[in-house]
């Protein structure tokens, strides 16, 4: 690179002020302000510093064209089934989103109904979710544009493929529970900004009833009034329409309230919730069965979860009866019911993440007796087991692991039999790889479980590795086929994936593990595991990258400023870096049951000290780190990584030309849901870049 390269200006403020008796700096504070011209003439000067790097990156060609092969694999998702049409998901290798299709009832001929692509070419809109009735005649579903995730909500008629309802705004994540006869739906919907003070517009969230056809004003209110405003809530209708389930959570809390309502005695205006749990420090999903049991999967008493039933009508907390037991080693991820006349007992499928490899046991419905353990492909993850919602003999659920693009098994209750029901439908030459599961030793002393994926073969010294990590929300990093991953490996570099604490692959207690004030956990265990690479001869530090997004790149950027000697260089994406403001932008408030507030002082007091933007220090090499943020990100604010950014180039004693701190951001795209020719390029600038700062020269298998 040019000598001559300088990072942009950046005004540095002498600003600072006094939160709970400590000094809290911040210096670049205008880079809050997005629309600014002063944030504008930096973010532009940024873009064109990365673009003169990212020109100057070998492999950048290289990784898009492979990435984009191996992206070719397409996916297909398990069948819905109303009767005997169905309903599915499938992205073959020319497209750029998944479409849904369905396939009459009596035939095979597939049948396009939402083309996210045929709707805007241009890629920006994204098919969040879809619901169809309960007889297959209208299904609700939810687009949204420019990644934003604000979800229109519309209903279409199946047979013509006309819209007959909506677009109803303000129904972002909404759930859909139909009532019998597709004339309504039970849906979440917030309240219009004039009515909620200024700045909470993405709160305030009402459960209604509409009905198809009718205007959203005549909607009725079900619940919601005077609830807490970072309240979500989750509806299921059983199969007889006689029971409605409600929960809610705050934000995205690890503990939940739900109760149960008796359609047949209120009816569906006005229906009368009796508490199933309140005030519990637990979750539970409840849902009445075809059996008419309320069937509760919790993890209260059980950090690896149970399943427990009782009477809809006594729904408290001491009739609830165990069904399966929680295992020690195991956790229950999904259940699914064959109860159907050709079975000669009704049987209960249990799926388990046993140090998040996904199993499948089969037990006896009544007693919850095991029976047997359901073959799978390999080492993987099972996604979404899915019955008929009538009841039969027949399961589907997806799988993949490393290798293994998602597809979809059938298992037949009659026979015991698991069979491939549709694989991916791409053709691919697949680089052969190593998958191993590693067991390493954090800071404190916990056994923490972490997948290598490298060459086959044996290395002559260490390679250049990409360490993976999230680490909060329950999310769990299970096995699957990753473009990314593999594109890395394929030219020859190593890539790991990390159970950090703060996930639930080891239950809730591994959960609470990492978060509020013990969230430093997590970033031990990321330490940790990169000392295991090193120790072990894997990598060294200057061949060893960091990465990961949103909860993720707190991650990476604790990972820096606390431990930089350990790191080449760092991916940093859609990230949270100030956590003394973070509940004052995006979605921030619903996440101060994982983080903590900053109004609270116990809580202001680890958020400091961890915050990654108030721990830079001037005068150290921090590893080359790049900032991929999106414009209309409406979760996590680019405002953290424009702040990081500027105080990283500020501090860095690491010249420019060697180890740079870059910013690449996109327009018009969010932080969700992508097309496939933006996730390659951005997926090709990451891995270049890091390939580039740990010396990765591409080996091309291809």
């Amino acid at each position: 690179m040019p000598a001559e390269r300088r990072y942009p200006a950046a005004e540095r403020l002498e600003l600072s002020e006094t939160l709970h008796g400590r000094d809290v700096r911040d210096p670049y504070r205008w880079l809050e302000e997005a629309d600014s011209a002063q944030t504008k003439e930096w973010a532009a000067a940024q873009d064109t510093l990365f673009n003169e790097v990212a020109a100057d990156l070998p492999t950048r060609g290289w990784f898009a064209e492979r990435i984009h092969e191996l992206m070719g694999a397409g996916y297909v998702g398990a069948p819905v089934w109303r009767g005997d049409r169905r309903f599915f998901t499938r992205r073959i290798a020319e497209q750029e989103h998944g479409v849904l299709h369905t396939v009459e009832p009596g035939g095979d001929t597939e049948r396009v109904l939402i083309d996210p692509t045929a709707l805007d070419p241009s890629g920006g809109t994204t098919l969040d979710s879809w619901r169809p009735d309960r007889e297959g005649r209208l299904t609700a579903y939810q687009l949204s544009e420019g990644g934003d995730e604000e979800s229109l909500l519309r209903v279409m008629d199946v047979a013509t493929g006309q819209d007959v309802d909506g677009p109803i705004d303000r129904c972002r994540y909404s759930p859909i529970a139909w009532l019998p006869g597709g004339e309504a739906f039970y849906y979440i919907r917030r309240l219009a900004p004039e009515l909620v003070p200024e700045g909470e517009d993405q709160y305030h969230r009402r459960v209604y009833l509409h009905r198809v056809g009718s205007p959203v004003e005549e909607d009725v209110l079900v619940f919601g009034e005077g609830r807490d405003k970072a309240e979500y809530y989750g509806l299921a209708l059983s199969r007889d329409a006689r029971w409605l389930v409600l929960t809610a959570v705050k934000g995205t809390a690890s503990r939940n309230d739900a109760w149960i309502a008796d359609l047949g005695e209120s009816g569906p205006d006005a229906p009368r919730f009796v508490p199933i749990q309140e005030g519990v420090d637990a979750e539970v999903s409840p849902f009445v069965g075809r059996d008419g049991r309320l069937y509760l999967f919790t993890d209260r008493d059980a950090p690896r979860g149970r399943l427990c039933v009782t009477d809809p009508a006594t729904p408290d907390y001491e009739h609830w009866r165990t069904l399966i037991d929680t295992d020690p080693d195991a956790v229950l991820t999904d259940i699914a019911i064959l109860d159907g006349a050709e079975l000669a007992s009704a049987q209960l499928l249990v799926a388990w993440r046993r140090h998040a490899i996904s199993e499948i046991s089969v037990h006896d419905l009544a007693s919850g007796e095991r029976r047997g353990e359901l073959p799978l492909p390999g080492l993987g993850s099972v996604g979404g087991l899915i019955e008929r919602p009538e009841g039969g003999h027949e399961a589907w659920f997806g799988y993949t692991d490393t290798t293994s693009p998602s597809a979809v098994h059938h298992y037949d209750g009659r026979t015991g039999a698991v069979s491939l029901w549709e694989s991916a439908p791409g053709t691919l030459d697949l680089p052969e790889v190593r998958t191993d599961q590693v067991t390493y030793t954090s800071r404190d002393g916990t056994a923490v479980r972490m997948l290598v994926v490298s060459p086959p073969e044996e290395a002559d010294g260490p390679r250049p590795a990409v360490l993976y990590g999230y680490g909060g929300f329950s999310i769990s990093l299970t096995p699957g086929y990753t473009a990314t991953a593999l594109a890395w490996v394929r030219a020859g570099g190593v890539y790991a994936i990390a159970n950090l604490r703060g996930g639930l692959e080891e239950g809730e207690e591994w959960h609470r593990g990492g978060m509020l004030g013990s969230k430093q956990n997590v970033f031990d265990d990321c330490a940790s595991a990169a000392e295991h690479l090193i120790a072990t001869g894997v990598t060294t530090a200057d061949q060893l990258a960091v990465m990961g997004g949103s909860n993720g790149g707190l991650l990476v950027g604790a990972s820096i400023t606390q431990r930089p000697e350990l790191f080449g260089a760092a991916v940093c994406s859609a990230p949270l870096l100030d956590m003394v403001r973070y509940e004052r932008f995006g979605l921030g408030q619903l996440w101060n049951v994982e983080y903590g507030s900053a109004d609270d002082p116990e809580a202001f007091a680890w958020l400091l000290d961890y915050s990654p933007y108030h721990n830079v220090r001037e005068g150290v090499s921090y590893p080359a780190t790049l900032f991929t943020v999106f414009d209309n990100d409406t979760r996590v604010d680019p405002l953290h990584a424009r702040k990081m950014c500027a105080e990283l180039q500020y501090a860095t004693s690491a010249p420019v030309t060697e180890q740079p701190i870059l910013f690449r951001r996109e327009a018009d795209v969010g932080h969700s849901s992508r097309s496939v020719s933006r996730s390659v390029r951005l997926s090709a600038d990451q891995l270049a870049f890091l390939a580039h700062y740990t010396g990765l020269k591409v080996d091309d298998r291809s």
